[in-house]
């Protein structure tokens, strides 16, 4: 079934004098909603014992707990220490997902640098399939890896890359963030078609069981001429997108991924209200 949930902890979560990973879990179930993404974004410093505890507090609840690794991975980094790094930044990020009971990892795939488009990509995919082999030998492959799409001009992740390296093995499937992709084309998400013609793309190219259940990040997002500045929450009136027209695309194509709402301090309030929208509440 399609599930909705919000990235990290909010504002309200805050003010509400709560802190502790675990209590996330009820304060989700509490709000209706049933994933969450725990963020290992400045590096995986859980503890198994933690680790365990969070895994225990959101089976308990009857949330899916997915895990989003560290931000700076870079598999185009010309330096091959520093692949290395960002090899064990998502196998470590694996590892603990594990310990919890969940099964995806997202991540961002590159930065183009100062190679041409073309090589930063050619060197992503090859990573990929390095990661990979990784992943079967350390006995990963139970668990779901998502290269997402990003909003930066300078970064890799346009939809078709995302595709292409979610061909290497079944281990990947798309992390499909919608106010990037709508970032980095300067507001091309604005009807229920702009969502279908990509949504369409993706399945001819992957397949409807890949992308049935593919992972989904939402926000509306301010850009400027480079791509994504920063996230907003849906009070927004200025940027998009609007959630509503995807709505109808996902419904029309069957589609039921893992959403979870990136808003800036509000990702709770606003994951309810796109599962309104989608039920029609």
């Amino acid at each position: 079934m399609i599930k909705f949930g919000p990235s990290g902890n909010s504002l309200a979560f805050s003010e509400a004098g709560l802190s502790k990973s675990e209590q996330s879990a009820t304060w989700v179930r509490n709000l209706g909603l049933n994933c969450f993404e725990y963020s290992f974004g400045r590096g995986v410093n859980l503890g198994d014992e933690k680790a365990l505890s969070i895994g225990k507090a959101f089976l308990e609840a009857g949330v899916e707990i997915s895990v989003h690794a560290p931000y700076y991975i870079n598999f185009a980094n010309p330096e091959e220490e520093n692949a290395l790094k960002s090899y064990e930044y998502v196998l470590s990020s694996a590892r603990k997902v594990q310990i919890m009971g969940g099964k995806r990892v997202v991540f961002h795939p590159a930065s183009q640098g100062k190679m041409t488009r073309e090589k930063a990509v050619d060197l992503t995919e090859e990573r990929l399939k390095v990661l990979r082999d990784k992943v079967y030998e350390q006995g990963l492959d139970n668990l779901i890896y998502c290269p997402e799409t990003m909003g930066k001009l300078g970064q890799i992740g346009t939809i078709e890359e995302i595709v292409r390296f979610c061909k290497i093995d079944k281990i990947y499937i798309p992390a499909v963030d919608f106010g990037h992709i709508n970032a980095r084309e300067w507001g091309s998400l604005r009807t229920e078609n702009d969502y279908t013609e990509r949504l369409e793309y993706m399945i001819s190219e992957l397949g409807y069981e890949k992308m049935k259940h593919f992972h989904v990040h939402f926000s509306k997002i301010e850009y400027s001429a480079k791509g994504e500045v920063r996230h907003l929450t849906f009070e927004d009136q200025r940027y998009g997108p609007d959630f509503e027209p995807l709505s109808k695309a996902l419904k029309k194509l069957d589609l039921e991924p893992y959403i979870i709402c990136e808003s800036a301090g509000t990702q709770d309030i606003d994951a309810v209200k796109m599962q309104k929208i989608y039920f029609g509440d």
